[in-house]
């Protein structure tokens, strides 16, 4: 049977210039942003923000974006996916992926909206997502690679998820990666909560470009933050009516979540292992 990637290669014969012949190597870069438009992508926005919570209004839905919250623009000479995060939501790729090796850049911009204003710049790269959009949590049920000033590389489980992470507790009781730790179960609702902090910190000054890398094979997954592994996942999955699933595998949501934001260079090949002198 074709592996899930290959599939989803197909899927993407229009966006990119790749030759058919060299999609059956799982080892080619596969681009997933064209640089002119938002072909292979589509996009989920929350309602417009409000202080008054009972004057909230229905969300803004599927493909309809009529502030351009998610638009292509050119940035220090290259085109680059810009987020404006005026509203929440997110873009997410139509093609699902299993198996890969994820890379993209991204450097924040300057805009802040709220009810964000004055906090850490937020974004979020979700992965194996899966299901319905518009959850109460608003993003498909994910596992996150957090996108934050300060905490890039944070865990964070989206919505039914669940995941062990070597890790121990740090001096204000929350737990922080630990490779070779003991594996902790991260899941919503129990005694260690849905989240995780990464160690360690390799995020760049803001403005400037920071390059992202996550390595998933079967149930396990790497945060890599400007070639540095800051987080493992592993036995990655969810609940499906109470019973405990794999999930290794869906597609991928960029959020937009009250900051300015550019990504570039977003890209994906297969992989049959994971790289050894990351472990």
């Amino acid at each position: 049977m074709k592996s899930l990637f290959f599939t989803a290669c197909i899927g993407l014969l229009t966006l990119t210039s790749v030759s058919a012949q060299s999609l059956r190597k799982s080892e080619e870069w596969i681009s997933l942003f064209n640089g002119k438009n938002l072909k292979g992508w589509e996009t989920y926005l929350d309602s417009p923000y409000t202080a008054d919570k009972s004057a909230k209004k229905a969300p803004i839905g599927l493909n309809n974006d009529p502030n351009h919250v998610f638009s292509v623009v050119t940035v220090d000479g290259k085109p680059a996916l810009r987020i404006s995060g005026e509203t929440f939501g997110g873009i997410n790729t139509l093609a699902d992926f299993e198996n890969y090796h994820l890379r993209l850049e991204f450097k924040w911009g300057t805009q802040q909206w709220p009810p964000k204003l004055g906090q850490p710049r937020d974004s979020g790269l979700l992965y194996h997502s899966a299901g319905a959009h518009g959850t109460p949590m608003l993003w498909m049920e994910s596992f996150e690679y957090q996108i934050q000033e300060g905490d890039c590389g944070d865990y964070w489980g989206v919505m039914d998820v669940l995941t062990d992470i070597p890790a121990s507790k740090n001096d204000k009781g929350k737990y922080v990666y630990q490779p070779g730790g003991t594996p902790v179960m991260f899941q919503d609702k129990t005694p260690n909560g849905r989240s995780c902090l990464k160690s360690p910190d390799t995020e760049k000054p803001s403005g400037q470009w920071n390059v992202v890398d996550l390595y998933c094979l079967g149930d396990t997954c790497l945060h890599v933050m400007n070639g540095k592994v800051n987080m493992v996942l592993m036995h990655t999955r969810h609940l499906v009516n109470g019973q405990v699933e794999p999930l290794t595998k869906g597609k991928i949501q960029i959020q937009s979540e009250g900051a300015e934001v550019f990504y570039r260079n977003i890209q994906v090949r297969g992989i049959k292992k994971l790289p050894v002198e990351l472990l």
